[in-house]
């Protein structure tokens, strides 16, 4: 199974019967609607869909293609930036799905965008093809009204689909590929909006704030707002921008009176908030009622005690079927090995002994991160690969030869690239557990020693796979590509 979440943020926070036509339009079977806010200040409507990859990006098509019917920015007034009918477009991986697919599903999407319903596109974030798109400020800059102007003389903000023209009422719509992002407001007791903005630029971190925090000030319902994306929220937790827009507030003589979040936020981010402001001690997840029963009615507590997370993925693995097998089980071991490496360097991080080493343990965080949630959608991409292997095999009997040869090494040639993904990050997860050893505790080592052992593991059996799915195949280009990949990874002791 494969979900993908998809939040539109379309300019039109006024008309109810606009959004809810454009939301009409992205009804397709497999896509679900989770949330929909909409901002009469901010003119905005936010929309959270999740569903597969291939229902979700035609959802998202469609959407866009409806506002840039009903939405004319030519008489558009709000408090939020904006250069699109359909402003944003950002893709989300959420389960067996990587923010590799999630980049591949953005470019698709922006393609069809342009084909359909002739509105450029711009790529930002994981999906941008030029390094200035990874902010989605630098593609917003100017605006709608400074854009159309611009984009027809300055090479540099041309957009990747389409041509170097807005559309006459839609503007230009920004498609990319993200990790999850929480859009989070703080109200002051104060209409002054010029404190707002002051601290907006003291929290962003491109003015020198908090990492992973993008900021500004708006007026917005007769008070001034802090409003803020949290990029990464396991970073920088959400408590601690609340507590650093609270210090900056007290600087100019005000304080928040509220804050707000729009569209949807991860369970883990209000856990970790719920910590740092109780001060819990053993505060843990499963602590929380609702995950216990969760667990509970899931079947995953039924044995107890931590045995209960990695119960049924071994029940699974032991069971008379061909998935998941060895290349699910390398991308579990290549997790885990992710998880030992960020739980050493996170525990370093912070501490006085290893201050001068906080750059270092940061990124190798934030890095062992996402290693880790690529390798965990990984142990179904692998199983789900292989499936379509066998799927290939069966129905080749079915059809001609050369049709049922050319499926069959379709299938193989990605059962093939699977494994090989595995067997790269593994070898990225353990260059960096070795590079933590200098800079953490010895108390830590054999957890260091663990993760190591476990990211050979996963690097020598996605290597294993790659090799025995090669043997299948007759596509001698194809094989020498992969061999030669799989070289570059080494293996030592």
């Amino acid at each position: 199974m494969n979900l993908v979440e998809c939040v539109p943020n379309f300019s039109d926070g006024r008309d109810t019967a606009k959004v809810e036509a454009i939301i009409a339009a992205m009804k397709v079977d497999g896509v679900y609607l989770l949330d929909k806010e909409m901002d009469a200040d901010h003119n905005r409507c936010v929309v959270t869909l999740v569903g597969d990859r291939d229902a979700i990006a035609e959802a998202a098509i469609r959407g866009v293609g409806k506002a840039a019917e009903l939405i004319d920015l030519t008489h558009h007034q709000g408090a939020h930036p904006r250069i699109g009918a359909a402003d944003v477009v950002p893709f989300i991986p959420i389960e067996g799905i990587t923010l590799e697919d999630c980049v591949a599903i953005a470019r698709h999407v922006g393609a069809e965008i342009w084909k359909r319903h002739q509105v450029p596109v711009y790529l930002y974030e994981a999906a941008a093809t030029r390094p200035e798109r990874q902010n989605l400020e630098n593609i917003r800059r100017g605006q709608f009204e400074g854009l159309r102007t611009e984009v027809a003389t300055n090479p540099d903000r041309r957009p990747d689909f389409g041509d170097a023209a807005l559309h006459a009422t839609a503007g230009a719509t920004v498609v990319g590929a993200r990790k999850p992002l929480i859009a989070y407001n703080v109200y002051l007791n104060t209409s002054d909006v010029e404190i707002a903005k002051k601290i907006g630029k003291a929290v962003r971190f491109s003015s020198g704030g908090l990492r992973y925090v993008k900021g500004m000030g708006v007026f917005v319902r007769g008070q001034a707002q802090v409003s803020m994306n949290l990029t990464d929220f396991e970073q920088t937790p959400i408590a601690r921008v609340f507590e650093f827009v609270k210090r900056e507030a007290a600087r100019h003589g005000v304080m928040p009176v509220s804050s707000e979040i729009v569209g949807l936020i991860p369970k883990k981010a209000l856990e970790e908030a719920a910590e740092w402001f109780l001060q819990v001690e053993n505060f843990d997840s499963s602590l929380i009622l609702e995950n216990r029963l969760a667990a509970v009615t899931g079947g995953k507590a039924a044995v107890g005690g931590i045995r209960a997370g990695v119960e049924p993925f071994i029940e699974q693995l032991a069971a008379s079927t061909a998935t998941p097998g060895g290349g699910s089980a390398s991308a579990a071991a290549g997790a885990m090995a992710a998880a030992l490496g960020g739980m050493v360097a996170g525990m370093s991080r912070g501490k006085k002994a290893y201050q001068q080493y906080e750059p270092e343990l940061s990124d190798a965080v934030a890095r062992l991160n996402r290693l880790r949630e690529e390798l965990k959608a990984s142990i179904d991409l692998d199983a789900a690969s292989y499936a379509e292997v066998m799927k290939a095999y069966r129905d080749a009997k079915t059809f001609s030869p050369e049709v049922g040869e050319r499926a069959v090494s379709d299938a193989l040639k990605n059962a093939t690239r699977v494994p090989l993904r595995i067997a790269q990050k593994a070898h990225e997860v353990r260059q960096l557990v070795e590079s933590l050893k200098p800079i953490t505790s010895k108390n830590m080592w054999s957890d260091l020693a663990v993760a190591s052992s476990l990211a050979r593991t996963a690097i020598e059996g996605g290597l294993a796979n790659v090799e025995i799915n090669l043997q299948e195949l007759k596509d001698e280009t194809f094989k020498t590509e992969m061999s030669k990949a799989a070289s570059v990874i080494t293996i030592s002791n």
